[in-house]
């Protein structure tokens, strides 16, 4: 099953179908990713030569989906604490994986960030999505006044989803799009247009320039990737999240 990389409804819609995403995929020859081999060196190596996505691979133990069979929430995002994890009913293979969970949990908060953990049943969708789709469907890039990173691990389900960034355009920049825009400003092309866009968050989603090699963030694998902020040294990384329904697996997301 193929998804479309954006919604003809949107004025600038690039008629590209993105490929399905396999359960892993680790380009090798994608400039923009840095494997690294530890913790230590996820958190230590800076970003640098267009490099902004670093990614720990590891292939992890234990039952993850046991741990999801245990969650009855029907809430579109459910958050886990420790309490919560340590008091499911799970086997063994269960509580490796619940071990595991916490465990990574730690490391982050020991670096002074704030992990959180969840249970992902479905994403919001713009309600009145307008010129730019702005929900964590369409590709985007994080955002930070100060040096940030995102930290993001997906252990269950569909997981994240990259582009590099030769193989994005703003949509902000396509002229359909960036027209719809002025319209619904309601005045110039100038600074105070550029402050609507950032304030709405317009100028931080991207749509693909075909052919683009959209790649996986896979399961089990720890990834940092590069925020948008005054000073970075690389540009932000493009991800967006997986589709979510009721026929498809939920998500187990740690994300900082």
């Amino acid at each position: 099953m193929s998804e479309p990389a954006a919604n003809s409804q949107h004025p600038g819609y690039i008629p590209f179908v993105v490929p399905f995403m396999t359960p892993l995929t680790l380009p090798p020859d994608y400039p923009c990713i840095k494997r690294v081999q530890s913790f230590r060196e996820l958190v230590t190596t800076p970003f640098a030569n267009g490099v902004n996505a670093h990614c720990w691979p590891r292939t992890l133990p234990g039952d993850f989906s046991e741990v999801i069979q245990h969650l009855n929430d029907t809430e579109a995002i459910v958050t886990l604490d420790e309490a919560r994890l340590l008091a499911l009913p799970v086997s063994s293979a269960g509580r490796v994986a619940i071990d595991i969970l916490l465990a990574d949990l730690r490391l982050l908060r020991d670096h002074d960030l704030a992990p959180v953990l969840n249970c992902i049943n479905g994403y919001p969708r713009d309600e009145q999505p307008g010129p730019v789709p702005t929900d964590v469907f369409s590709y985007h890039a994080d955002s930070a006044t100060t040096e940030a990173d995102t930290y993001l691990c997906t252990y269950h389900g569909p997981s994240s989803e990259g582009l590099c960034n030769e193989e994005v355009r703003r949509r902000v920049d396509i002229p359909e799009t960036r027209a719809e825009l002025l319209k619904l400003y309601g005045g110039e092309d100038n600074d105070d247009f550029r402050v609507f866009l950032n304030e709405n968050c317009y100028d931080l989603h991207y749509a693909p320039i075909p052919p683009a090699r959209p790649f996986s963030f896979g399961l089990g694998n720890l990834w940092r990737i590069a925020c948008e902020y005054p000073g970075s040294p690389v540009p932000p990384c493009i991800h967006r999240a997986p589709e979510t329904s009721h026929n498809r697996q939920r998500r187990l997301l740690l994300i900082s």
